[in-house]
């Protein structure tokens, strides 16, 4: 199976348990307040152990085939949402694992990675989903300030969005992901989970999420 395969499988795994949600004619509503037509929480995947395998295989797929690992690898989950991942990644290939925090814990070690990274070892971030990309900016810094050598990332879903593409090229990681909103909204429109109207509604909500509403007539 192809990395063109694997995204259309996981865009198809995830629109079917409804982990991923469109709702173009009522959109959601984040807690910043921005509108959107689609709603993301790969969550879910914890609760579903026959899904859930999927998923951690086509991550094991792309992880050897386009990242490599050695004995000196590691792995990276972004807290929270990431972490299951990683811990099942890690376990597989019988690697270390460590989860990194938004920031230091306000008590204790005051951590803000958990578990132990050494000078030197090669860091691959684990994340859940990416919309702006700064959580997993945040999980590079943190274990590049540790020492870690970061060059690669993997996450689930993408919105695509410019913001995080401009971040990851200024960071100077190669960011994979087993799918996209272009893939996820062309297998929505396929699976009848929402018309082929929407599609471009949708699409370019991810172009500029803040005026997407405005834009569209959701909101005055």
């Amino acid at each position: 199976m192809n990395s063109k395969e694997i995204s259309k499988k996981t865009a198809q795994l995830l629109l079917k348990i409804k982990a991923i949600q469109i709702r173009p004619e009522k959109p959601f509503k984040f807690t910043s307040g921005i509108l959107s037509p689609i709603y993301i929480d790969n969550r879910i995947l914890m609760s579903l152990p026959k899904e859930r395998r999927k998923i951690i295989n086509f991550y094991l797929k792309i992880i050897k085939e386009k990242i490599g690992v050695t004995k000196n690898t590691i792995f990276s989950g972004t807290a929270t949402a990431a972490i299951f991942q990683t811990a099942y990644i890690s376990q597989k290939l019988n690697l270390p694992m460590v989860y990194v925090r938004d920031t230091k814990k306000g008590h204790g070690g005051q951590n803000q990675i958990e578990g132990i990274v050494k000078k030197g070892q090669r860091a691959v971030v684990i994340e859940d989903h990416i919309s702006t990309g700064g959580s997993l900016i945040g999980n590079l810094r943190a274990l590049r300030k540790a020492g870690a050598k970061v060059n690669y990332a993997i996450a689930t879903t993408t919105y695509l969005m410019k913001k995080a593409s401009i971040l990851f090229k200024k960071a100077k990681i190669k960011v994979y992901t087993l799918t996209d909103l272009k893939t996820i909204i062309d297998e929505a429109v396929k699976g009848k989970y929402i018309k082929a109207s929407d599609k471009d509604l949708v699409l370019k909500w991810a172009e500029n999420p803040p005026s997407w509403g405005k834009k569209f007539g959701f909101e005055k």
